[in-house]
C-alpha cells in the first residue's frame, strides 16, 4: 500500500473527472449514472437533467423523468441536509446516516426550541398517510394541532424529522409543480434501513469522488467525526498526499488518469456536486473563481469547464423563437477553447430548447 504518493491540483483534477464521467460522455443508463456519481445536487428540479446531459451518450430528458414516476429515483434531503436525486436504493440507506445531521439541526435552531419533535414527526405522519401534501398544507395541518408555532417551521420540522420525498409532478422535465411530499417508505414500499454501514458510504463518495481527505468526504455528506470510519478502511485503501501534505484516501483500482490526458469544453448545469462536495475545491475551482460562484443567495450558478477547471458561467435565454446561450468568461479564453465551447454550446441548445426556432452562442474572448 502507497502510503504518500503525492498528487498535484491536475492529478486530482483527471481523477475526479473521470469518476464524474466528465473525460467524455459515456454509454450508460441514467438510473445507473444516478448510482455511480453518488447522487446529483437537486435543489432545483432541472440541474439533473443538465448533469446527466453532460455526462451520458445521447442522454433524453425523458429517461429521467420516467425514473421519477416509476419511484425508482426520487428528490429527498440527505446530504448536507439539501435536496438530492438518489436511486430509491439508496435513498433508504442514506436519509438513515444522514439523519444525525438533521436531528441536531433540529435540536440547536430555537425555532423548534420546546418543540416535542417525536410527537410532530408522528403527527406529519399520520397526515401524510391520508395523501400527498404540499408543504403549505402540511404546515397548515400541523399548526392546527401545534398552535403557537408557524405552518411554515412545522412544515420545516416535518421535512427535518421525516424521510419525505418531492414527488411528481416536480422534478419532471418540462413541468411545473410546487413540492408535494410523501414518507419515502410509503412512496418507494420498503423501509428506511435500520442500520446502514457507514463504511460502505464512505466507499461510495471515493468511488464517485476521490481521491479524497477525510474534510473532502465529511464536506459532501455533512457529518463529522469520520475520521473513526476512514481509519477502519485504511486497509483497504491506497493512500496520497496533496501538495500541502494532506492525507488523502482512495480505493485501490480506482482510475486516476495522467494529468495530461485531455479534458473537454463542458457546460454544467446549476449547483453541480463537483462545486459542493469536497472541503479543497481547488481540484475544479479555484480560490479567486470561488469567490464569483458563492454569493450570499446560496444559488450555485451554470458554470463552463475548459481543460478542466472553471472558466466562467453560463445562461440560456429565450425570446420569442430565438434561444441564446450566453458565456460569461472569467478570463481570457483561446481560440480552441472558443471553438470547442461554441460546438457544446450549441449541442447543448438544442437539448434545453428543442422547439426554439433557431439558437444563437455567444462566448467573448474574456
Amino acid at each position: 500500500m502507497s502510503t504518500g504518493d503525492v498528487l498535484d491540483t491536475r492529478a486530482l483534477n483527471r481523477a475526479t473527472l473521470s469518476r464524474q464521467l466528465l473525460l467524455g460522455r459515456v454509454r450508460m443508463t441514467a438510473y445507473d449514472a444516478v448510482e455511480h456519481l453518488a447522487g446529483l445536487q437537486a435543489q432545483a428540479p432541472f440541474p439533473p437533467y443538465y448533469a446527466l446531459w453532460a455526462r451520458l451518450v445521447g442522454f433524453q430528458p425523458d429517461e429521467l423523468s420516467q425514473l421519477l414516476l416509476d419511484r425508482r429515483v426520487v428528490r429527498i434531503v440527505t446530504m448536507r441536509g439539501t435536496v438530492h436525486l438518489l436511486t430509491a436504493r439508496d435513498a433508504l440507506d442514506w436519509r438513515t446516516l444522514t439523519q444525525p445531521l438533521l436531528d441536531n439541526y433540529m435540536r440547536t435552531n430555537p425555532t423548534w426550541r420546546g418543540l416535542d419533535c417525536p410527537a410532530v414527526a408522528a403527527d406529519a405522519r399520520e397526515l401524510l398517510a391520508e395523501g400527498p401534501l404540499s408543504s403549505k398544507a402540511l404546515g397548515d395541518a400541523l399548526a392546527e394541532r401545534w398552535p403557537g408555532h408557524s405552518p411554515s417551521s412545522l412544515a420545516q420540522a416535518a421535512r427535518n424529522l421525516l424521510p419525505l420525498v418531492q414527488i411528481p409532478p416536480r422534478g419532471v422535465w418540462g413541468r411545473a409543480g410546487q413540492p408535494t411530499y410523501v414518507v419515502l417508505d410509503e412512496w418507494v414500499g420498503e423501509p428506511t434501513a435500520a442500520n446502514p454501514s457507514p463504511d460502505e458510504f464512505v466507499l461510495r463518495y471515493l468511488r464517485a469522488f476521490g481521491p479524497a481527505s477525510v474534510l473532502d468526504v465529511q464536506a459532501w455528506c455533512g457529518l463529522t467525526r469520520l475520521g473513526e470510519v476512514v481509519d477502519r478502511l485504511r486497509p483497504r485503501l491506497r493512500t496520497f498526499r496533496t501538495e500541502a501534505g494532506r492525507e488523502l484516501f482512495d480505493l485501490p483500482d480506482a482510475p486516476r488518469p495522467d494529468p495530461d490526458t485531455p479534458a473537454p469544453a463542458c457546460f454544467l448545469g446549476g449547483f453541480d456536486q463537483n462545486l459542493l462536495s469536497f472541503a479543497d475545491r481547488t481540484r475544479i475551482l479555484s480560490d479567486d473563481y470561488r469567490k464569483r460562484i458563492f454569493t450570499k443567495n446560496g444559488l450555485i450558478p451554470q458554470v463552463v469547464l475548459t481543460d478542466g477547471f472553471v472558466r466562467g458561467r453560463w445562461a440560456i435565454d429565450r425570446s420569442g423563437g430565438v434561444a441564446t446561450l450566453t458565456v460569461e468568461p472569467f478570463e481570457t479564453l483561446s481560440k480552441k477553447d472558443i471553438t470547442d465551447l461554441e460546438a457544446a454550446g450549441a449541442e447543448l441548445l438544442r437539448f434545453a430548447e428543442p422547439a426554439a426556432e433557431s439558437h444563437v452562442v455567444m462566448v467573448p474572448s474574456g
